[in-house]
């Protein structure tokens, strides 16, 4: 059985994003590696795609790693290689989705689910989630989108985490910077329909926008990076809706002050 890459998305615009193989901690094997890219690609091209929830199926793992069978049985460089731009594969699609993308981490995030989650725009997990890197207890480098962990956690932890191959607690990911929040098992989802509210309250096309402004950030040096945004400023009024959202503002600010 190799599991399942589920999307479903809702009226809202909301995809839900999960990743079923329960049976194996949720671990990525090529065949779920190409199902999962194929069907990402395809959601970035939903015009009512608002924002993107990934998770794990079950309660045990986010994402448990890829399948070390799987690696075991590559044969040549050029297997490992075709492994492992499916890893960057997954990644690369949910960091080209065009709308945010939440990690919803509901247990273990072990080396490429810790990749994939670090390739998402925000993370929550579940207080008893454990996170690590054990590539190198395997004989392997951690590669492709762990170079992202320098940019959240810094380059001594980043270091730690890899070359130690450390099980760090979701309490240490949330003081290390992996983590925008924890929160109960049973009030996880709570809070993550809040954060989603949030996202729905915007812009659309500002969201959008946003985004990929981001995304140019962490690429540019300063100089270009904000001569990016000025060019991202300006092109928001090809639509209307700046001019749309800025009068609904300013008229409910002026409906406030008559009440008061």
């Amino acid at each position: 059985m190799t599991g399942r890459f589920d999307i479903n998305m809702d009226a809202r615009g909301v995809a839900r994003l999960t990743v079923a193989h329960d049976a194996k901690l949720n671990t990525l094997n090529p065949a779920l590696l190409d199902a999962a890219i194929a069907a990402l690609r395809d959601l970035a091209k939903q015009p009512g795609l608002r924002v993107a929830v990934f998770t794990g199926e079950g309660e045990r793992a986010f994402i448990g790693g890829a399948d070390i069978g799987a690696m075991a049985a590559l044969e040549t460089p050029a297997e490992a290689e075709a492994f492992i731009r499916r890893v960057h594969g997954i990644c690369a699609a949910i960091r080209d989705l065009p709308v945010p993308v939440i990690a919803r981490i509901n247990g273990w995030c072990l080396g490429a689910g810790l990749e994939v989650a670090a390739a998402c725009d925000m993370r929550i997990a579940v207080r008893d989630a454990k996170f690590g890197m054990p590539e190198v207890r395997v004989g392997i480098p951690s590669v492709v989108e762990a170079a992202l962990l320098p940019g959240l956690i810094g380059w001594g932890r980043t270091r730690r985490l890899l070359l130690l191959a450390e099980t760090i607690t979701a309490a240490d990911a949330l003081a290390w910077g992996l983590l925008e929040e924890v929160a109960p098992r049973d009030a996880i989802d709570a809070r993550l329909e809040e954060w989603l509210a949030h996202v729905l309250a915007a812009g659309p096309e500002a969201i959008r926008a946003q985004k990929a402004l981001i995304r140019q950030w962490e690429d540019r040096p300063i100089s270009e990076a904000i001569a990016a945004g000025i060019d991202a400023f300006a092109a928001s009024w090809q639509t209307d809706e700046p001019k749309r959202m800025m009068r609904s503002f300013l008229a409910e600010q002026k409906a406030r002050k008559k009440q008061r």
